[in-house]
């Protein structure tokens, strides 16, 4: 069933032709054709942050898509959508299979060395029926918590394969505006990977749930709050659930030798998890077909161990399968048997794993290895524990020769569930904004899902002082580093565009813009999606000279896990033509990693404007005169005559180049400029216009490219409180100090880079 939604929401955006469903309001239509021009007009108002949206009807109607030259990049694309429905492959699955062994069960694979041990240290053994009791709500949390929670409902929620806390909130933020950082812009939505499915006119349920988490602060805060504080865990339960496997491991030396020193078990864990973690820079790939042959000899030992004991103990635990038995379990342990709930969740340890490491794999792999090899395993294995434990009773804490002191493992088993019940929340998010399927389905998971976990939790909570505080304070670190980050990087974003520089300040300034224009190209690295950084003010008021080309060059994390390299930039162009100024979007997901070289990446960058600018004029050259399209609508209520530098006249209706004028015109329209126009009839030669701006190009790039960096800061006002100026002025201001952002990260030479600082006070 989970399947079956998981598909429907894979289809995309519901086109038919070149029409597309969209959400609107009833104004909606002669809204948005004056966005541009409104957005200008809003930062000499005071711009993003004072804007509100009027709770108006909306609709799902059918509309052409609203184009820009964002848009008209991202349509070209062709994209490079993945096929949900390729045909199932045996050897290719066979061979993922051994490689998830490796990644993906190693923690769930070893829980058997560990959870009765747990259990019972909580809940001494009485008779018969409390190994039954025990075993059945083993049973029963292996089976409901990875089998039917990860395996069959989670692990389709994932995004465009990716899985993991993260993974659900972008998707969450992809189909509602609910990210606190306001830099979202609609040609995101042209990625290939970027896959939407509007909520369909049947299902209001999904729109009111986007409507309140998108107008809802508090909402986006909470659910903010909820991703960081799971990933918090999820960084937590990695330190401590390797040692407390190999250390498990390492301990059945001591079966054999009782005198077996536990220093040295120690160190032999030690010198294991350093060789484990010094293996893993080879790929993952290759570390899991070195240790996926191991693991499947662990798996079918495992088995074999649990069948051996079944044949020679006796096969009354099946008796466990009865759920009934969990019931008589607590009746007769009551408190004890609450206390050893939080042995029994580690029988699941390593589930979320199962939904995080899903990027290495397919869903069907993972599926297909749980199934029919790690769940028979481990039912086997219990079963075989349970029904030796059935006739030797008093060796309940050599179950499968563990040792380890009872608080270390406590620890695993309270960052395992954190992490489980932020999974629940989102998934169920998940299912009313985007699977949208029935809401009694969607209360029934999270029901069944969070209830369970939460009496798990309980459990885990009552024994908090033995050990499990100090993982809780190592998470509580990380959360808010995180969050500090988060704070700090939406104030110092809202006072960005609150003080961005108005397109009427660029026009009074001209082509030159103030200033002399060097040969060569100037790459401005800033945050704005769109509009002029304040920091470029300071360039053109502290250097002596500003480039002849000026590419304004934004790095953006978009929701989606990678972005093809031939989508990576998208263009607009700045102002008029004569003033050669573009926007350019660098678009990265949230697994793309940014290694290349400053040269790769001036090269793609290049070719990318160029073949815009060919895109450009190809659009440009099907317009009429009237149909001109300048980066400002404002413009048009101007002058439509403009003087370039030497002495020509221009009509702002014909692309501009007012660097490039023909030789053997040029000084007979500097003697005639003065006295009259050029014919408005004139047609503009857009093949000319097209190869004199390739050329400007082309002349810009051999004299070099520079980077000027805007090293903007952000200070609390003096008037804040004091936990605010402890958290911008400290806390945050050390995190910016030793982070490398954006284009810093590609190594560009000191003699490349200029710098800037400005300090904004929020």
């Amino acid at each position: 069933m989970a399947e079956s939604f998981a598909r429907a929401n894979g289809g995309g955006m519901r086109r038919v032709g070149s029409m597309e469903w969209r959400w609107v309001s009833q104004e909606v239509n002669d809204a948005e054709e004056g966005e541009e021009a409104e957005e200008e007009k809003g930062t000499q108002r005071g711009d993003m942050e004072s804007e509100e949206e009027d709770e108006v009807d909306q609709k799902l109607i059918r509309t052409s898509p609203r184009i820009d030259w964002f848009d008209v990049e991202a349509l070209e694309v062709t994209g490079m959508q993945k096929n949900e429905d390729e045909e199932f492959d045996l050897g290719r699955t066979m061979v993922l299979t051994l490689q998830t062994l490796g990644v993906v069960f190693g923690d769930v694979g070893t829980s058997p060395l560990y959870t009765f041990d747990m259990m019972f240290n909580k809940c001494p053994i009485r008779g018969d029926d409390d190994v039954i009791g025990a075993l059945s709500l083993v049973l029963y949390t292996l089976i409901l918590i990875p089998l039917v929670k990860y395996v069959l409902v989670v692990l389709w929620g994932n995004d465009d394969g990716e899985g993991g806390t993260f993974a659900l909130y972008s998707l969450i933020c992809r189909n509602a505006k609910v990210s606190l950082l306001p830099n979202q812009i609609p040609s995101d939505a042209r990625l290939s990977s970027f896959r939407l499915k509007v909520p369909s006119p049947e299902l209001e349920r999904s729109l009111k749930v986007k409507e309140h988490l998108e107008s809802s602060e508090v909402l986006k805060k909470l659910l903010l709050v909820l991703v960081l504080f799971g990933t918090s865990m999820v960084i937590a339960n990695g330190v401590v659930t390797p040692t407390m496997s190999v250390t498990s491991a390492a301990s059945g030396l001591k079966v054999e030798k009782s005198n077996f020193p536990q220093d040295k078990v120690v160190m032999i864990s030690v010198a294991l998890l350093i060789i484990m973690f010094s293996v893993q820079k080879y790929a993952t790939s290759k570390v899991g077909l070195v240790v996926g042959p191991a693991l499947l000899i662990w798996f079918f030992s495992l088995g074999g161990i649990g069948t051996y004991n079944l044949i020679k103990y006796g096969s009354t635990v099946f008796k466990a399968f009865n759920p009934v038995h969990i019931y008589y379990y607590f009746e007769r342990n009551s408190s004890q048997a609450w206390l050893s709930l939080g042995g029994c969740i580690l029988c699941a340890t390593g589930s979320e794993a199962i939904f995080a490491d899903l990027c290495y794999f397919s869903v069907r792999s993972v599926q297909f290895t749980f199934v029919f090899l790690v769940l028979p395993c481990l039912l086997l294995g219990y079963l075989g524990q349970a029904a030796f434990l059935v006739a030797n009773q008093t060796t309940s804490d050599q179950i499968f020769f563990s040792s380890l002191p009872s608080k270390i493992y406590r620890s695993a088993s309270i960052a395992e569930l954190g992490v489980m019940m932020m999974t629940t929340v989102l998934v169920t998010i998940v299912m009313i904004l985007i699977w949208q399927i029935n809401i009694f389905l969607v209360v029934s998971f999270v029901t069944i899902f969070l209830g369970l976990e939460l009496i798990f939790f309980s459990s885990v909570l009552a024994s908090v002082g033995d050990g499990s505080w100090v993982l809780l304070l190592f998470a509580a670190f990380l959360f808010s580093v995180m969050y500090i980050w988060n704070y700090g990087s939406k104030l110092k974003y809202e006072s960005e565009v609150k003080q961005k520089l108005p397109m009427d300040l660029m026009r009074k300034l001209g082509c030159n813009l103030g200033t002399v224009r060097a040969p060569g190209i100037g790459v401005v690295c800033n945050e704005l999606m769109k509009g002029i950084p304040a920091i470029f003010g300071h360039f053109l008021t502290t250097l002596p000279a500003i480039h002849s080309m000026i590419i304004f060059v934004s790095v953006k994390y978009v929701p989606v896990p990678v972005v093809p390299q031939e989508e990576r930039f998208l263009f607009k162009r700045i102002c008029p033509r004569s003033y050669h100024m573009f926007r350019c979007i660098a678009r990265y997901g949230y697994k793309d990693g940014r290694k290349e070289n400053h040269r790769i990446f001036e090269q793609l960058l290049i070719d990318s404007l160029e073949k815009f600018i060919r895109k450009e004029a190809q659009e440009r050259s099907l317009q009429s005169e009237s149909d001109y399209d300048s980066d400002d609508e404002e413009e048009r209520s101007h002058s439509r005559i403009v003087m370039a530098p030497n002495g020509s006249l221009y009509s702002l209706d014909f692309p501009l180049l007012g660097d490039f004028v023909p030789t053997r015109n040029s000084s007979s329209e500097a003697s005639t400029s003065s006295q009259k126009p050029q014919s408005s009839e004139a047609v503009p030669d857009y093949a000319q216009n097209l190869e004199l701006e390739l050329s400007f190009i082309e002349k810009a790039k051999v004299l070099g490219v520079v980077y000027l960096l805007g090293n903007g800061t952000i200070r609390a006002r003096k008037d804040s409180w004091f936990f605010k100026k402890l958290v911008i002025n400290y806390f945050y201001a050390f995190l910016r100090r030793n982070c490398r952002r954006g284009i810093t990260t590609m190594s560009i030479p000191h003699t490349h880079l200029l710098q800037v600082r400005k300090t904004y006070m929020v």
